[in-house]
């Protein structure tokens, strides 16, 4: 059914830990076979893999480049219910991020109005002032190395814009370790020479939502993997 590590799994849902570099769903424009969370074909329509253990369908996405929790439906019921509660800002979903840069408070709030533009096959999201804000974050500050001018914080996605962390945390001169699209590749040149930090330094670590069957609340975590908790070590971090 996956080749990811599978956090959690009942007769309705399956949970993965997706690591960098894989996909949430193969690229249909793409030529060449793409690994991606889940085994099997894709329908893109359904939103769902025909997998050698059953149908998966996909109920959010992570980026390519972003680590963590992904969420999959074993039936057609649960999936409805399931992005129900996404559409309806109902899930909690929080994230690791490491950004350049200090001068955060202890926590606070991000509400910016985002615009995603797809031009030449590449997806770029900008903040345009003025109109209402349609996106939402609340972020805690962890630790501050100041040596290293790195701020490690933790992110709760309230909505789920396209790289809505990375935008909303490089308008504000936080951009994230290792973003090479909304970030400085100085930088990113730079840490990856001090610190070792060779990727996007983002990582989905819980999700929780109500679970679709029972009504209880399901937590699911995924723990940092080890080429992130390196990149903190090297720069005096803790791990959370």
């Amino acid at each position: 059914m996956t080749h990811c590590e599978v956090l959690h799994e009942d007769r309705f849902l399956i949970v993965v830990n997706k690591p960098h570099g894989v996909l949430s769903h193969p690229n249909s424009k793409a030529g060449k076979p793409q690994m991606a969370a889940f085994e099997g074909s894709y329908d893109h329509d359904r939103r769902s893999f025909k997998t050698p253990g059953g149908n998966v369908w996909l109920i959010h996405r992570l980026d390519q480049d972003t680590s963590g929790v992904l969420l999959g439906a074993k039936d057609e019921r649960t999936a409805a219910a399931c992005r129900e509660s996404f559409e309806a800002e109902q899930v909690r979903k929080t994230y690791l991020a490491l950004c350049i840069g200090g001068g955060l408070k202890s926590e606070g709030v991000w509400l910016d109005h985002l615009i995603t533009s797809h031009e030449r096959h590449q997806v770029r999201t900008s903040v345009r002032h003025g109109p209402r804000p349609n996106a939402e974050a609340h972020y805690r500050l962890i630790e501050h190395s100041a040596v290293h001018r790195l701020s490690l914080v933790q992110i709760e996605l309230i909505t789920g814009k396209t790289h809505q962390i990375r935008v909303q945390a490089a308008s504000r001169r936080l951009p994230l370790v290792g973003d090479d699209v909304y970030g400085s590749f100085d930088l990113n040149r730079k840490l990856r020479q001090s610190l070792g930090a060779k990727r996007l330094f983002l990582h989905a670590h819980e999700l929780r939502l109500k679970h679709p069957a029972s009504g209880q609340m399901l937590s699911v975590k995924a723990p940092p993997p080890p080429d992130l908790i390196a990149v903190l070590e090297a720069a005096g971090l803790k791990a959370p």
